[in-house]
């Protein structure tokens, strides 16, 4: 058997599966990060999807395992490091854990070849060279303060930011500012400017993200801040993307996080600028439990043949 987990900050999702691509059981819990979650808080929770998706079966029968999560350095604390393997032998494991990042989960999620590049936009963004399955170089996700350019937090930033200068008057009110002053509030309020500084600060950084949805739906209605809002992020994915892989040589392009959802005007836009590049094998990440599980299989399949039967059963 083989086991695949997913360490998210709201979700944790675990998949059991045969490697003839059968699955087995599933569990998903809250979210199991020990970046964004008391450490101690982050392992029960990632307890409780294991147990949940091994379902009765002998955690011994696990012959490898591999667990994806976004800022998988965090393990390198010894005391993280000592909390999770606890865990991880407290629910009957005896394989080894093998904890990679987000991006690496993401890729195989996308597409079972070993090589090509990871785009990641969701609440951050990053887009990671992947050679043979693993991590080999790593562009932006500097964080909210020196980066994050393109992602949620940065779009929602933006449309905070073009708020406050319309209130200003230096540009003009429009639906999106509109939906912002809503969103915190302030609509009536006979300080708006004060209001809106005021309640973004109270809040962490981070949480500027909620913002995001609001500059889909006006972009996606004509209005011409939130398009200009896009029109940038879209610039700054597809430099990172380049810079990734900058010899476009037909390798694959695997889009993880809500912005790069098809459908919506980022994702869409996002495809255009990068086919505009020359990439041509362009992908979503889908179950990142199912990639985990995956690679962990690619340590126990030796022949190609049967790596890509096995992601064809689990994915399509």
């Amino acid at each position: 058997m083989i086991l695949g987990v997913d360490i998210g900050g709201t979700s944790s999702r675990a998949l059991l599966a045969d490697l003839d691509g059968t699955r087995l059981g599933t569990g998903k819990t809250g979210g199991g990060n020990p970046n964004s979650h008391a450490p101690a808080q982050a392992a029960a929770e990632v307890a409780g999807a294991l147990k949940a998706a091994l379902d009765g079966r002998d955690p011994a029968g696990v012959a490898a395992a591999v667990v994806g999560m976004a800022g998988a350095s965090k393990m390198a604390d010894p005391e993280i490091v000592t909390l999770f393997t606890d865990m991880w032998h407290g629910v009957g494991l005896r394989c080894p854990m093998l904890v990679v990042t987000d991006c690496e989960v993401g890729f195989a999620a996308g597409t079972p070849k070993p090589t090509g590049t990871a785009l990641v936009a969701g609440t951050g963004s990053v887009a990671m060279r992947i050679v043979d399955h693993r991590m080999a170089a790593i562009f932006g996700g500097n964080g909210w303060l020196l980066g994050d350019e393109g992602s949620g937090y940065w779009v929602g930033r933006e449309a905070v930011r073009a708020t406050l200068k319309a209130i200003e008057g230096r540009a003009p009110l429009s639906p999106l500012t509109e939906a912002v002053l809503a969103e915190v509030g302030g609509t009536g309020s006979a300080d708006r400017r004060r209001l809106v500084i005021t309640r973004c600060n109270a809040d962490e950084p981070v949480r500027l993200a909620r913002f995001a949805p609001l500059v889909s739906t006006a972009a996606a209605e004509g209005d011409e801040i939130a398009q200009d809002i896009v029109r940038r992020g879209v610039l700054h994915l597809v430099d990172i993307t380049l810079a990734a892989a900058p010899t476009v040589d037909g390798s694959p392009v695997v889009l993880i996080g809500s912005l790069t959802e098809a459908g919506n005007p980022f994702g869409d836009a996002l495809r255009v600028g990068l086919s505009a590049n020359g990439f041509t094998d362009i992908s979503e990440a889908r179950d990142g439990a199912a990639g985990a599980a995956w690679l962990a299989a690619t340590e126990l399949l030796p022949d190609d043949a049967r790596r890509q039967a096995l992601h064809t059963a689990l994915f399509d």
